[in-house]
């Protein structure tokens, strides 16, 4: 019998350096498999709206996700069923029509800026991160991600931080990390915290191997 996965939750603000903590848990365990879920995969569908609608969506509130979506598919692979990841298209503002199949892994990471944030998520996680950077590196790593990445101009970066980014991260993102068993200085740069992790997930998988045995 195949055990449950092990669901890593990795939240905090935009720019905070979750995906350099991802990664780095994810070269930890190359030798098992592993696979992440990014949070912003799971943006609502807007199709029935009109472009121009679309184009007001602030990516940083709870509303803008599918979680209902996102944990039905974390239920199937925790149930070792195969899913398949929807995919957001942001230069039209609604979910594309590709898909990308995902199957089972005895490891999954699930990343985003509001993963803490849902009680139902929470109680699907074994370990939950907060990844916490002051917000002036946080503006800084937007700015050049944004302006070299997505095409943006310096203005538009600083309006939409301004009117959306920052409001919502007071008010949605940082209070989510009272939910956390792990807070994490400065990201993937932080490797004793990285160390910890990677060896509460280890300490998980052997008993969950454990528990296996004695169960078959």
């Amino acid at each position: 019998m195949k055990g449950k996965p092990v669901v890593i939750g990795v939240a905090g603000g935009s720019g905070s350096g979750k995906t350099s903590v991802t990664r780095s848990i994810f070269e930890r365990f190359s030798d098992k498999t592993i696979l992440v879920i990014e949070q912003d995969y799971y943006y609502k569908d807007q199709s029935h709206l009109p472009f121009k609608e679309r184009l007001n969506t602030n990516y940083d509130h709870p509303l803008a996700f599918d979680n209902d979506l996102l944990i039905e598919h974390l239920h199937n692979l925790l149930e070792n069923k195969s899913i398949e990841k929807p995919v957001y298209d942001y230069s039209i503002h609604t979910r594309s029509k590709q898909v990308i199949p995902v199957e089972p892994k005895d490891v999954i990471i699930l990343e985003g800026i509001l993963v803490l944030e849902d009680p139902r998520l929470l109680d699907l996680m074994d370990i939950k991160v907060y990844v916490d950077t002051d917000a002036d590196l946080r503006i800084i790593r937007r700015l050049t991600r944004d302006i070299k990445e997505r095409g943006r101009t310096l203005d538009s970066v600083i309006n939409q931080y301004l009117n959306e980014v920052r409001p919502s991260h007071l008010q949605f993102i940082e209070p989510t990390k009272r939910y956390a068993d792990i807070i994490i200085p400065e990201g993937g740069q932080n490797q004793v915290a990285i160390d910890i992790i990677a060896s509460k997930i280890e300490n998980i998988l052997s008993k969950k191997k454990l528990n296996e045995g004695e169960i078959s």
